[in-house]
């Protein structure tokens, strides 16, 4: 088979490697379309270490996948077929921890993570275990399935948030997976939901896909631009702060801004990763005074069936978020422009095969 391994930063071959062999608890997946992450573009250019033994490669990266079962092994042949469509969990928990039978197999010690920490999705095949791998609907394309995982990560931070209908909600960083949650938080009621960010391009697909006010914050010579962010809020909200206020960036300074737009008994959910050295400065008497609640998100535990259902029901329009296609021969063409934002790349996706 076909496989981009990766070495080191900005070094990645296209090789040839022998199809891997199923184990008794795992199926064999024929790869179909892979979405370039944030991650694979951070261990690309060497700006985080993948979570192998000593952090570095060769391996072959890519954990948003979707393809065909092409071998079962002895345990999952009573749960897939060859020529079954699917979709791969890479967030590969043990069965026996304790947190993942809590339901929080986020912070299972032991997983295993598919293109981070063993090979995934960039080649033309890989292995997963069968009990983390789902079955996709008919009328789901492979390059839609691509982006469950991010979908999956993004629903658990807005099911952090605990929305109730009729509130307002702000979402700070339009990128693919705050895309995806406005147009959760919007059929589940939302009565305002805001998206904030400094791209127009994205402001502007955020507003098509279902939010009812866009905020630019930078450029001063956008139609959208608000300098007074609070005021703005005020002003959306009959006076009143946000309810709600999810954090889709990794802007150390967009999560204190969403600290400060917070309002009376709200729920802020900070899901955007910021860098190691990274504090929040917390005013603790206001917040305590305003009966605010300060919620983190990490990863996607239990949402994955909601997920693929909510793709299935159209409820999450995949299809205007995926701005451009690469195939495996132009992985690093592809990283690199979704780095730069070239023509104004909201979403990447590989066609493996």
């Amino acid at each position: 088979m076909k496989a981009q391994v990766f070495y080191e930063p900005e070094k990645m071959a296209l090789e040839e490697r022998a199809v891997p062999e199923p184990g008794d608890d795992e199926v064999l997946v024929k790869v179909k379309s892979v979405g370039i992450c944030g991650s694979d573009v951070a261990y690309y250019f060497g700006n985080s270490s993948l979570e192998t033994e000593d952090g570095k490669g060769p391996l072959v990266i890519g954990h948003e996948f979707t393809g065909e079962i092409a071998g079962v092994g002895s345990n999952a042949a009573g749960s897939f077929a060859e020529g079954d469509r699917v979709v791969v969990n890479p967030v590969q928990s043990p069965f026996d921890s304790p947190w993942t039978k809590r339901g929080l197999s986020n912070v299972a010690d032991g997983k295993r993570v598919l293109g981070v920490s063993e090979d995934g999705g960039f080649a033309e095949y890989c292995v997963s275990d069968y009990r983390w791998t789902l079955k996709l609907a008919d009328n789901v394309t492979f390059d839609q399935g691509a982006l469950t995982e991010p979908l999956a990560c993004g629903l658990y931070a807005v099911n952090n948030c605990q929305l109730q209908e009729g509130q307002s909600v702000i979402v700070f960083g339009p990128g693919p997976i705050a895309l995806m949650m406005v147009q959760v938080l919007k059929s589940r009621g939302a009565k305002n939901v805001v998206l904030v960010g400094t791209r127009d391009y994205r402001l502007e697909k955020g507003a098509e896909l279902g939010a009812t006010h866009i905020i630019n914050v930078s450029d001063e010579s956008s139609p959208h631009f608000a300098g007074d962010l609070e005021g703005k809020i005020r002003e959306i909200n009959d006076g009143e702060l946000a309810d709600r206020v999810i954090t889709a960036t990794s802007s150390l300074s967009a999560i204190q801004q969403a600290l400060g737009v917070t309002g009376p008994n709200s729920i802020l959910v900070i899901f955007g990763l910021p860098g190691d050295k990274d504090v929040l400065e917390v005013p603790i008497l206001d917040t305590i005074l305003m009966d605010k609640t300060i919620r983190f998100s990490w990863l996607a535990p239990n949402t994955w069936e909601e997920a693929v259902q909510l793709i299935s029901d159209g409820i999450v329009d995949m299809d205007a978020i995926i701005s451009h296609k690469f195939d495996l021969d132009s992985l690093a063409e592809g990283i690199t422009k979704v780095r730069d934002r070239v023509d104004n790349c909201t979403k990447g996706v590989i066609k493996v095969s």
